[in-house]
């Protein structure tokens, strides 16, 4: 008895997206949930550490974003170099709008360090890691959040979904990513206005618009708030709206975590890091 043949049904794909659609994310350079209200006791020592962090405007503030300024402002914009600095500028309305680490700092008030690195040593990174009691493998070119403690699984959560370079996969960004987690954690120098610019000069340089791998419209609610800043008058229409989404409440509650305040650091660091873990990625 012959074997029947078994009709495979075709996967449907959406074919006809929009161009918002192609180039846009909603769920890329979100607005985080930081629970200003304070009603998330596991996250509580967490949340008022990124409310009170110099990242806190970068990740929490909040506006109306315009599709056909970011389209217009990125189709096309250029690399160039004014004095010895590069910059990116596009034009709205004929009128040029720059882009640069000095003004990234400015607008977003990271208070960074002109000088400093936008990345840290991969060591440093992987000794971190370990000492969080992260049970991913630190040898990976990813980190999945939900290999940390709690605490640093929503501060990773926030980093990925509000300054990550990616358009797609929230669960695990890479070693860029997390070093400046570990630099915030340590309260190391870090550029992130430069990290920031790199992954927009990055974007520009690359082809097409149909995989995650390829040109989008990175960082649209930070583009906004420069354009905002110098051209405040620019036309904008209610039905212009570039969908970003608020970043919502994490997994909460199974695991607790506990953060300690070592009063030797400016900032806060885990109690999962004794005094010596401390010293040795200083080394």
């Amino acid at each position: 008895m012959a074997l029947k043949e078994r009709k495979h049904k075709p996967a449907t794909k959406k074919t006809n997206k929009t161009e918002e659609e192609i180039m846009s994310e909603p769920r890329h350079n979100m607005v985080a949930y930081i629970d200003p209200e304070g009603k998330l006791d596991a996250y509580n020592e967490i949340t008022q550490w990124l409310r009170e962090s110099r990242i806190n405007k970068a990740i929490t503030f909040a506006m109306p974003v315009y599709k056909s300024l970011i389209k217009e402002l990125l189709n096309p914009a250029n690399v160039i170099e004014v004095d010895g600095k590069e910059l990116i500028q596009g034009q709205v309305n004929k009128l040029n709008v720059n882009v640069s680490p000095n003004i990234l700092n400015s607008v977003l008030e990271l208070q960074d360090d002109a000088n400093a690195l936008d990345s840290i040593p991969i060591m440093c990174t992987r000794g971190c890691l370990l000492r969080m009691k992260c049970t991913n493998d630190i040898f990976a070119r990813q980190i999945n959040k939900a290999k940390l403690p709690l605490q640093y699984k929503f501060l990773l959560h926030v980093l990925i979904q509000c300054i990550s370079k990616s358009r797609a996969g929230y669960d695990m960004d890479g070693n860029d990513l997390v070093g400046l987690m570990v630099a915030l954690v340590l309260n190391k120098p870090f550029n992130i206005s430069k990290f920031i610019f790199v992954n927009m000069k990055e974007n520009l340089r690359r082809t097409g618009s149909r995989t995650s791998s390829n040109k989008f419209w990175m960082y649209p609610r930070f583009l906004q708030m420069i354009m905002n800043v110098q051209h405040p008058n620019l036309p904008k229409s209610d039905n212009d709206l570039l969908k970003i989404e608020d970043s919502k409440r994490e997994d909460q509650a199974t695991d607790k975590g506990e953060f300690v305040v070592l009063s030797s650091l400016p900032s806060w660091i885990s109690s999962y890091l004794t005094w010596y873990d401390i010293l040795s990625l200083y080394l």
